[in-house]
């Protein structure tokens, strides 16, 4: 069982809502930091909530025991699809209870980094409502080959922030290349950007951030 998410408001009754999802080993506080450093007063009182992925053991890791949204087996090994899809549905859960809350589809962004980057693009392409906006950083487009067939027409247009570090030793660089061209194959809006860094975020890719979320919560 997972730890409730941490939320944090800008402002009274918010109208928009931004969901940020951990990486592998991390915790709802991680990018706690970072949503501070956003300046989204022209959008409204915005509401950002950090889920906590579940603890669970990690077999790439010894089987060691962390906070993880799915199981990482190693390279040229499959992807944990129960995992995945587990996680997904626990996403959706809270997509629905910030829509009873009285933030409609539209007004919400799902973002996430590396394994949370995962789970923002495995939740938001196949979302059955259009979402404001879909943010994946330093990760890669889960279960690839059933995107095609399992995506929702609704969010066919939502616009895409992906970034990745060109020093990525964690989530190859090519990884991430290789989801970026095959949903613009499928027609997505992607909008790319790479910066001379690590498995990690910069300065530079939170100012872009920022400028997308103004973007397409105004």
């Amino acid at each position: 069982m997972s730890l409730p998410p941490i939320e944090i408001e800008t402002g009274p009754n918010p109208t928009a809502t931004v969901l940020v999802m951990h990486g592998l080993g991390a915790d709802g506080n991680d990018f706690v930091p970072i949503a501070n450093e956003l300046e989204l007063s022209a959008v409204g009182p915005v509401r950002f909530v950090f889920p906590n992925a579940p603890v669970m053991p990690v077999t790439i890791n010894g089987g060691y025991r962390m906070p993880a949204w799915y199981d990482i087996l190693g390279p040229g090994q499959p992807e944990d699809e129960t995992g995945l899809r587990s996680s997904q549905v626990e996403i959706e859960a809270l997509l629905a209870k910030e829509k009873a809350r009285g933030i409609p589809a539209s007004r919400i962004v799902v973002a996430g980094f590396s394994q949370g980057c995962a789970m923002s693009f495995m939740t938001g392409l196949r979302h059955p409502e259009r979402l404001a906006g879909i943010v994946g950083l330093s990760g890669y487009l889960p279960l690839a080959e059933t995107i095609a067939t399992e995506r929702s027409p609704a969010n066919q247009s939502t616009p895409i922030f992906q970034a990745h570090g060109q020093r990525d030793g964690v989530v190859p660089l090519a990884r991430a290349v290789y989801g970026r061209d095959a949903l613009k194959a499928l027609g997505y809006d992607i909008e790319w950007h790479e910066y001379p860094m690590e498995h990690s975020v910069c300065m530079e890719e939170i100012a872009d951030l920022n400028a997308f979320l103004l973007r397409v919560l105004s």
